[in-house]
């Protein structure tokens, strides 16, 4: 029994490290989009030793979003290496030398290991970059989307490599903001799944793991949140303060709802409420809200615009 007990471990153990050399070490990593979230994640995977080149449109883009890396970094030095200024001169110098940029996705993508897009969340848009993106990219090369809102399913279906296709959800700050949902579709591979979560790890996230459900599970439990507390207000249960107040004093956030709707974009939440309403319109945690709709109408679209549910200077 013992020495059948010994043979199972070792076979075991074999199996685990055959498993583990298949999986797709990640070094050359492609950020498409120079947004708030694609630089931030370009400059965690860059700050961690990763070749980092971040796409976008233009050259003018591009220049900002480098601009907003560095300081970024800076920031994070002052805290990283408040004794060390010669060690993080050295880590920004390091970080910036791992980071290039292009506005041909096509031209950079032949010699990369992830494909991170970043873009708008627009569903066409998306499944368009991945379609034409997946004609180029070696056949390793995993694909995987930063959305909040849209299914990971339907834009691994734009390409013919749905194994090697799953979904990162960094959060906002990145550099600041420590969990990475990795998303697991019914095609995505054990490997490709394995690799992504090796990847999060490997730029200083802790990953936690969800199904292609619609929000995953941060946006799932918040989006509804913030939803119900407009309904609240909407009925006249409560004022908008006082909701915002309750919540913080409460439950100890560090926003309340009204306040998160606002940093977050009226536009946004709305987006992703609707998209939610289509696919279970029966479902009454993603029931529209007429009050968000009109704001949006009114290009009132919180702090972006200057105001939203509060006004701002």
């Amino acid at each position: 029994m013992a020495f059948a007990t010994r043979h199972f471990v070792r076979a075991a153990s074999s199996s685990a490290t055959t498993a583990a050399a298949k999986k797709l070490i990640v070094k050359h990593v492609t950020v498409i989009g120079g947004g708030l979230m694609g630089a931030g994640i370009a400059q965690v995977a860059a700050a961690s030793g990763h070749t980092v080149v971040l796409v976008d449109q233009s050259d003018e883009i591009l220049t900002k979003s480098t601009k907003g890396i560095e300081e970024s970094l800076k920031r994070v030095t002052k805290k990283k290496f408040a004794d060390k200024p010669e060690a993080g001169a050295e880590f920004i110098e390091k970080t910036l030398k791992n980071l290039t940029t292009s506005t041909d996705a096509v031209a950079v993508v032949h010699s990369t290991d992830l494909v991170i897009e970043a873009i708008v969340e627009n569903q066409e848009m998306k499944n368009e970059l991945f379609k034409r993106l997946d004609k180029f990219a070696p056949e390793h090369t995993i694909f995987a989307s930063n959305t909040s809102s849209l299914q990971i399913t339907q834009l691994a279906n734009s390409t013919t490599r749905q194994d090697r296709f799953g979904g990162l959800h960094f959060f906002n700050p990145v550099p600041m903001m420590k969990l990475v949902e990795v998303i697991k579709t019914p095609m995505t591979s054990q490997k490709t799944f394995e690799s992504l979560v090796d990847f999060s790890k490997a730029v200083g996230k802790s990953p936690v793991s969800c199904k292609d459900t619609p929000g995953f599970i941060v946006n799932r439990l918040l989006v509804p949140y913030m939803m119900e507390a407009v309904r609240l207000f909407e009925r006249g249960d409560a004022s908008k303060e006082d909701i915002d107040v309750a919540m913080k004093l409460g439950a100890g956030y560090p926003m309340g709802p009204f306040e998160l709707l606002d940093y977050v974009g009226l536009d946004t939440s709305k987006y992703i409420i609707d998209g939610w309403h289509s696919l279970e319109p029966n479902n009454p945690l993603f029931a529209p809200s007429p009050l968000l709709n009109k704001l949006v109408e009114e290009k009132k679209l919180g702090k972006k615009t200057g105001e939203g549910f509060y006004k701002y200077k």
